[in-house]
């Protein structure tokens, strides 16, 4: 598999080649099919199969049988830039929407979390070698990536964003052409997006913080982004602007698990259904996502978390 390397960016040889195989392993922008269009909406059909009808009560779960690193502990690989989903706060805590979910849901299972900082380009590679027991890190789950892990429930859907400086020329997705130099991070899904259903060569980075740099700087006319991430990116008095954002619920946001260990997927989905059920969800999406204060905001299109049995609770 090959990947173009900015044209522009000035990178050692050796961090482009330890980027590509990292991609490799992370998924990639080299499509497998045909490729999607993540912004033309809701798949209900297809997500379906990928949902399970109902779960394992938490409580049946027998957490010595998960296969974890260390037991009684859920090892996890996640993100450091990427408020307000997966960051470390100025504590030094990792925290977030989808790590304090998870936190919930460890605690569902009487586990306690581990989290270790990584590169969203090595994540999946990580989990699928058991370097972590999980990833969490808002993956969307598309087909290629379940070529390389298991993934739990959905826990989230996404919108995807254009960030741009003031007065930018680029202002809607329709605007993202030939010429338009345009930045994303690589091996995600915006990079996907932009190569393959746009047929465009978009300028890859390692991380949130370099390509949002690289917007504010002009190097970059547009940066093609997860929502959350460019919310928590884009600060008043930058000189940028989220110029256009549209829901993506194509492929759920999920948790990534090593292919082989299943019990632990049944027992994340055990305990995801626990806290979708006892409100817990909704509160932390009503708290991460003020966009998304009630339920008709955190379940558009008729999408919600969880198995399929599960009913949301309300935020108490």
């Amino acid at each position: 598999m090959k990947l173009k390397s900015p044209k522009w960016l000035a990178v050692p040889a050796a961090a482009i080649l330890a980027l590509t195989l990292a991609a490799c392993g992370g998924g990639s922008a080299t499509p497998s099919g045909s490729p999607t269009d993540a912004l033309k909406g809701s798949d209900q059909q297809a997500l379906d199969k990928y949902t399970t009808a109902t779960v394992t009560p938490v409580d049946k779960i027998d957490t010595s049988k998960l296969g974890l690193i260390t037991p009684g502990t859920i090892k996890v690989g996640t993100l450091s830039d990427a408020p307000p989903n997966i960051f470390i706060d100025k504590d030094g805590n990792f925290t977030g929407y989808d790590n304090e979910l998870l936190k919930a849901m460890a605690a569902k299972l009487g586990l306690k979390v581990e989290f270790v900082s990584t590169k969203f380009q090595s994540l999946l590679a990580q989990v699928s070698t058991k370097q972590f027991d999980m990833g969490s890190s808002s993956i969307s789950t598309t087909d290629a990536r379940r070529e390389t892990v298991a993934f739990t429930n959905g826990y989230d859907f996404g919108y995807m964003a254009i960030v741009v400086k003031d007065g930018a020329k680029v202002k809607t997705f329709d605007d993202l052409k030939a010429g338009v130099r345009i930045g994303v991070v690589q091996g995600t899904v915006q990079d996907d997006f932009v190569t393959n259903t746009l047929k465009l060569d978009p300028v890859r980075f390692p991380d949130y913080n370099t390509v949002y740099a690289s917007v504010k700087s002009g190097q970059v006319d547009a940066w093609v982004a997860p929502s959350q991430q460019a919310e928590g990116q884009v600060k008043a008095g930058d000189g940028t602007t989220i110029a256009q954002k549209k829901v993506n619920t194509q492929n759920f946001t999920a948790y990534a698990v090593a292919k082989d260990n299943q019990p632990l997927v049944d027992a994340l989905n055990s305990a995801l259904d626990a806290v979708v059920a006892d409100g817990t969800w909704s509160k932390l999406t009503a708290q991460w996502y003020p966009d998304r204060p009630t339920l008709k905001e955190q379940t558009p299109e008729g999408w919600k978390p969880g198995s399929k049995a599960v009913q949301v609770g309300t935020a108490k």
